[in-house]
C-alpha cells in the first residue's frame, strides 16, 4: 500500500504541477524558484523543454547526493523524472488550454504557485520530493546545520531575480508571488502528514 499510494502522490502530483506550469505560468513567462525556475528561464530563451532542462540542470546535485547522502537521491529522483515527462508531454494541450482561460499575469502567478505548490506538496507527504535545488538547499544546511528553508529561499531568490533580467517581460513582483504561493501550499499540504521525512518548508519547484 505504501507504493501504490507514492506512486498516485507522484503521478497526481505531477499533473498539478504541469497544469501550473503549461497553463498559468508559461503563457505570461512567469518565473518560479528552484530547478523548475532555472528550467523555465532557459525555455524562455531557447525553446528547449522544461522537463528535459529540469533532468539536465538536475544530474549535478543527483551526483553529488549520490556521494553525501543516498535517501535524499532516493527520495528524489522519482519525483523528479515523473514530473519532468509529464510536463513535457502536457505541454501544448494545457498551454492551449491556458490560452483559452486566458488569466490576467496577476491571477496566473496566484494560480500557477497554488497549483504547483499543491503539486509539491501532495509528493512530499509520501516521502518524495522532485530534487535539483530543493535537494542541494537539504545537502547544504544539513552540512551547515541550519534550517534547509533559509538555504531554499535563498536559492530561490537568486534563480528569480536573476531570470527578471534576463527574459524581458518577466515580473519580479509576480514571480514572487508565484514563490510565495508555492512556498505556501507546500507547506500546508506537506505538514499534514507525520509521515514527511523531508523538510515541508520548500519556496520553490
Amino acid at each position: 500500500m505504501p507504493f501504490i499510494h507514492k506512486t498516485i502522490s507522484i503521478v497526481v502530483g505531477s499533473l498539478l504541477m504541469a497544469i501550473g506550469v503549461n497553463v498559468f505560468l508559461i503563457n505570461h513567462e512567469l518565473l518560479d524558484g528552484g530547478t523548475f525556475g532555472m528550467g523555465l528561464i532557459l525555455h524562455y530563451l531557447t525553446g528547449m523543454q522544461v522537463g528535459l532542462l529540469v533532468i539536465l540542470l538536475s544530474i549535478p546535485v543527483l551526483i553529488l547526493a549520490l556521494f553525501y547522502n543516498r535517501s535524499f537521491l532516493y527520495n528524489s529522483i522519482h519525483g523528479m523524472l515523473i514530473s519532468s515527462f509529464v510536463v513535457d508531454l502536457t505541454y501544448n494541450p494545457l498551454r492551449a488550454l491556458g490560452y483559452v482561460l486566458d488569466q490576467n499575469p496577476l491571477g496566473s502567478a496566484v494560480l500557477g504557485g497554488i497549483f504547483v505548490g499543491a503539486g509539491i506538496g501532495l509528493m512530499l507527504r509520501y516521502d518524495t520530493s522532485i530534487g535539483g535545488t530543493d535537494l542541494l538547499g537539504q545537502i547544504i544546511a544539513n552540512y551547515l546545520k541550519i534550517n534547509p528553508g533559509v538555504i531554499i529561499f535563498m536559492i530561490d531568490f537568486i534563480i528569480v531575480f536573476t531570470g527578471y533580467f534576463l527574459i524581458d517581460d518577466s515580473s519580479l513582483v509576480l514571480s514572487f508571488i508565484t514563490v510565495i504561493c508555492v512556498g505556501t501550499m507546500t507547506s500546508l499540504l506537506a505538514m499534514k502528514s507525520k509521515k514527511v521525512k523531508v523538510p515541508v518548508i520548500s519556496f520553490g519547484i
